[in-house]
């Protein structure tokens, strides 16, 4: 049933089909409202409301299509399935049924969230929960440094002997590291703790800036290590962290909304039926 709808649907909206041919009424000049009617099948009617609510649930490819296209080809697919629908001898089947009052049950939940953050999502909400997650963070020391990396002990001792001896640093990495950053001269960038291995951050912390470690051993061998520079890591401004925040408070606030709704409600799970629960999967139930 929905990939048939589906195919219906897309049909019509990829090709558009050129003209509708319905019968208007292009003498009234009334301000269009969501009643506002725009076509009859058989005289059920189809409305302005009934063309935004389906424009709504479309997949974001097609809702970057021309307005006109897009309006066209909406209107042909409810004058289609409204055809269609009419057709249908019987009584509503009940998988239809229950699929209708899960849509409307969910459809009222998630307006209830989106009121409850409408009045949550506040500046002053905001910016109180970035105090609480910024307002007492100290900067964050970051590291320049800059690494040559060999295989062995007896390399890692020739090289800091080579470089003590007043060779650069950046040519004898680009001469003698087996590591990636060898080609670059051993540069390895900014990096704050937590960001490296504990021994090879152990060793960086405690260098001077231009100073040279003595060989220092990690999983992926041998290091000679060299500080180049040190900084303390900008604080984000709430303007830099508002999406991110945005999203944590929306979640806080709807799982809030949640809780309180449900813990407020008289719910009761019967206990007195045991039910197997791969019976979600007997879709036959609903025939």
């Amino acid at each position: 049933m929905q990939h048939t709808l589906g195919l219906l649907a897309s049909a019509a909206l990829v090709a558009c089909l050129a003209s509708v041919s319905l019968a208007q009424d292009t003498s009234e000049t009334e301000e269009p409202n969501a009643d506002t009617v725009v076509a009859t099948v058989n005289g059920v009617e189809i409305t302005l409301g009934h063309m935004i609510a389906a424009r709504a649930t479309l997949p974001a490819q097609y809702q970057q299509l021309d307005d006109k296209v897009l309006y066209d080809g909406i209107l042909e697919q409810l004058v289609q399935q409204s055809a269609l629908a009419q057709t249908y001898e019987g009584e509503t089947p009940l998988r239809i049924t229950k699929a209708l009052e899960n849509e409307e049950r969910s459809l009222v939940a998630g307006e209830v969230v989106e009121g409850v953050l409408q009045d949550a999502i506040t500046d002053e909400a905001l910016q109180d929960l970035y105090d609480r997650q910024f307002g007492d963070v100290d900067p964050e020391e970051e590291y320049n440094a800059s690494h040559i990396l060999v295989e062995t002990e007896e390399e890692a001792i020739a090289v800091k002997e080579t470089v003590d001896g007043g060779a650069d640093f950046a040519a004898t990495a680009r001469e003698k590291s087996i590591g990636p950053s060898g080609p670059n001269g051993g540069e390895l960038g900014w990096f704050s703790s937590g960001m490296m291995v504990p021994a090879f951050e152990a060793a960086t912390i405690a260098l001077g800036v231009g100073e040279v470690s003595d060989p220092v051993q990690t999983q992926f061998g041998w290091h000679i290590i060299k500080l180049n520079e040190t900084r303390q890591a900008e604080i984000p401004t709430l303007e830099d962290v508002r999406a991110e925040l945005t999203q944590e408070l929306s979640q806080i606030k709807a799982q809030e909304a949640i809780r309180s709704a449900t813990e407020s409600a008289d719910v009761q799970v019967r206990a007195d039926v045991e039910i197997d629960p791969t019976i979600l999967k007997q879709t036959d139930l609903l025939d």
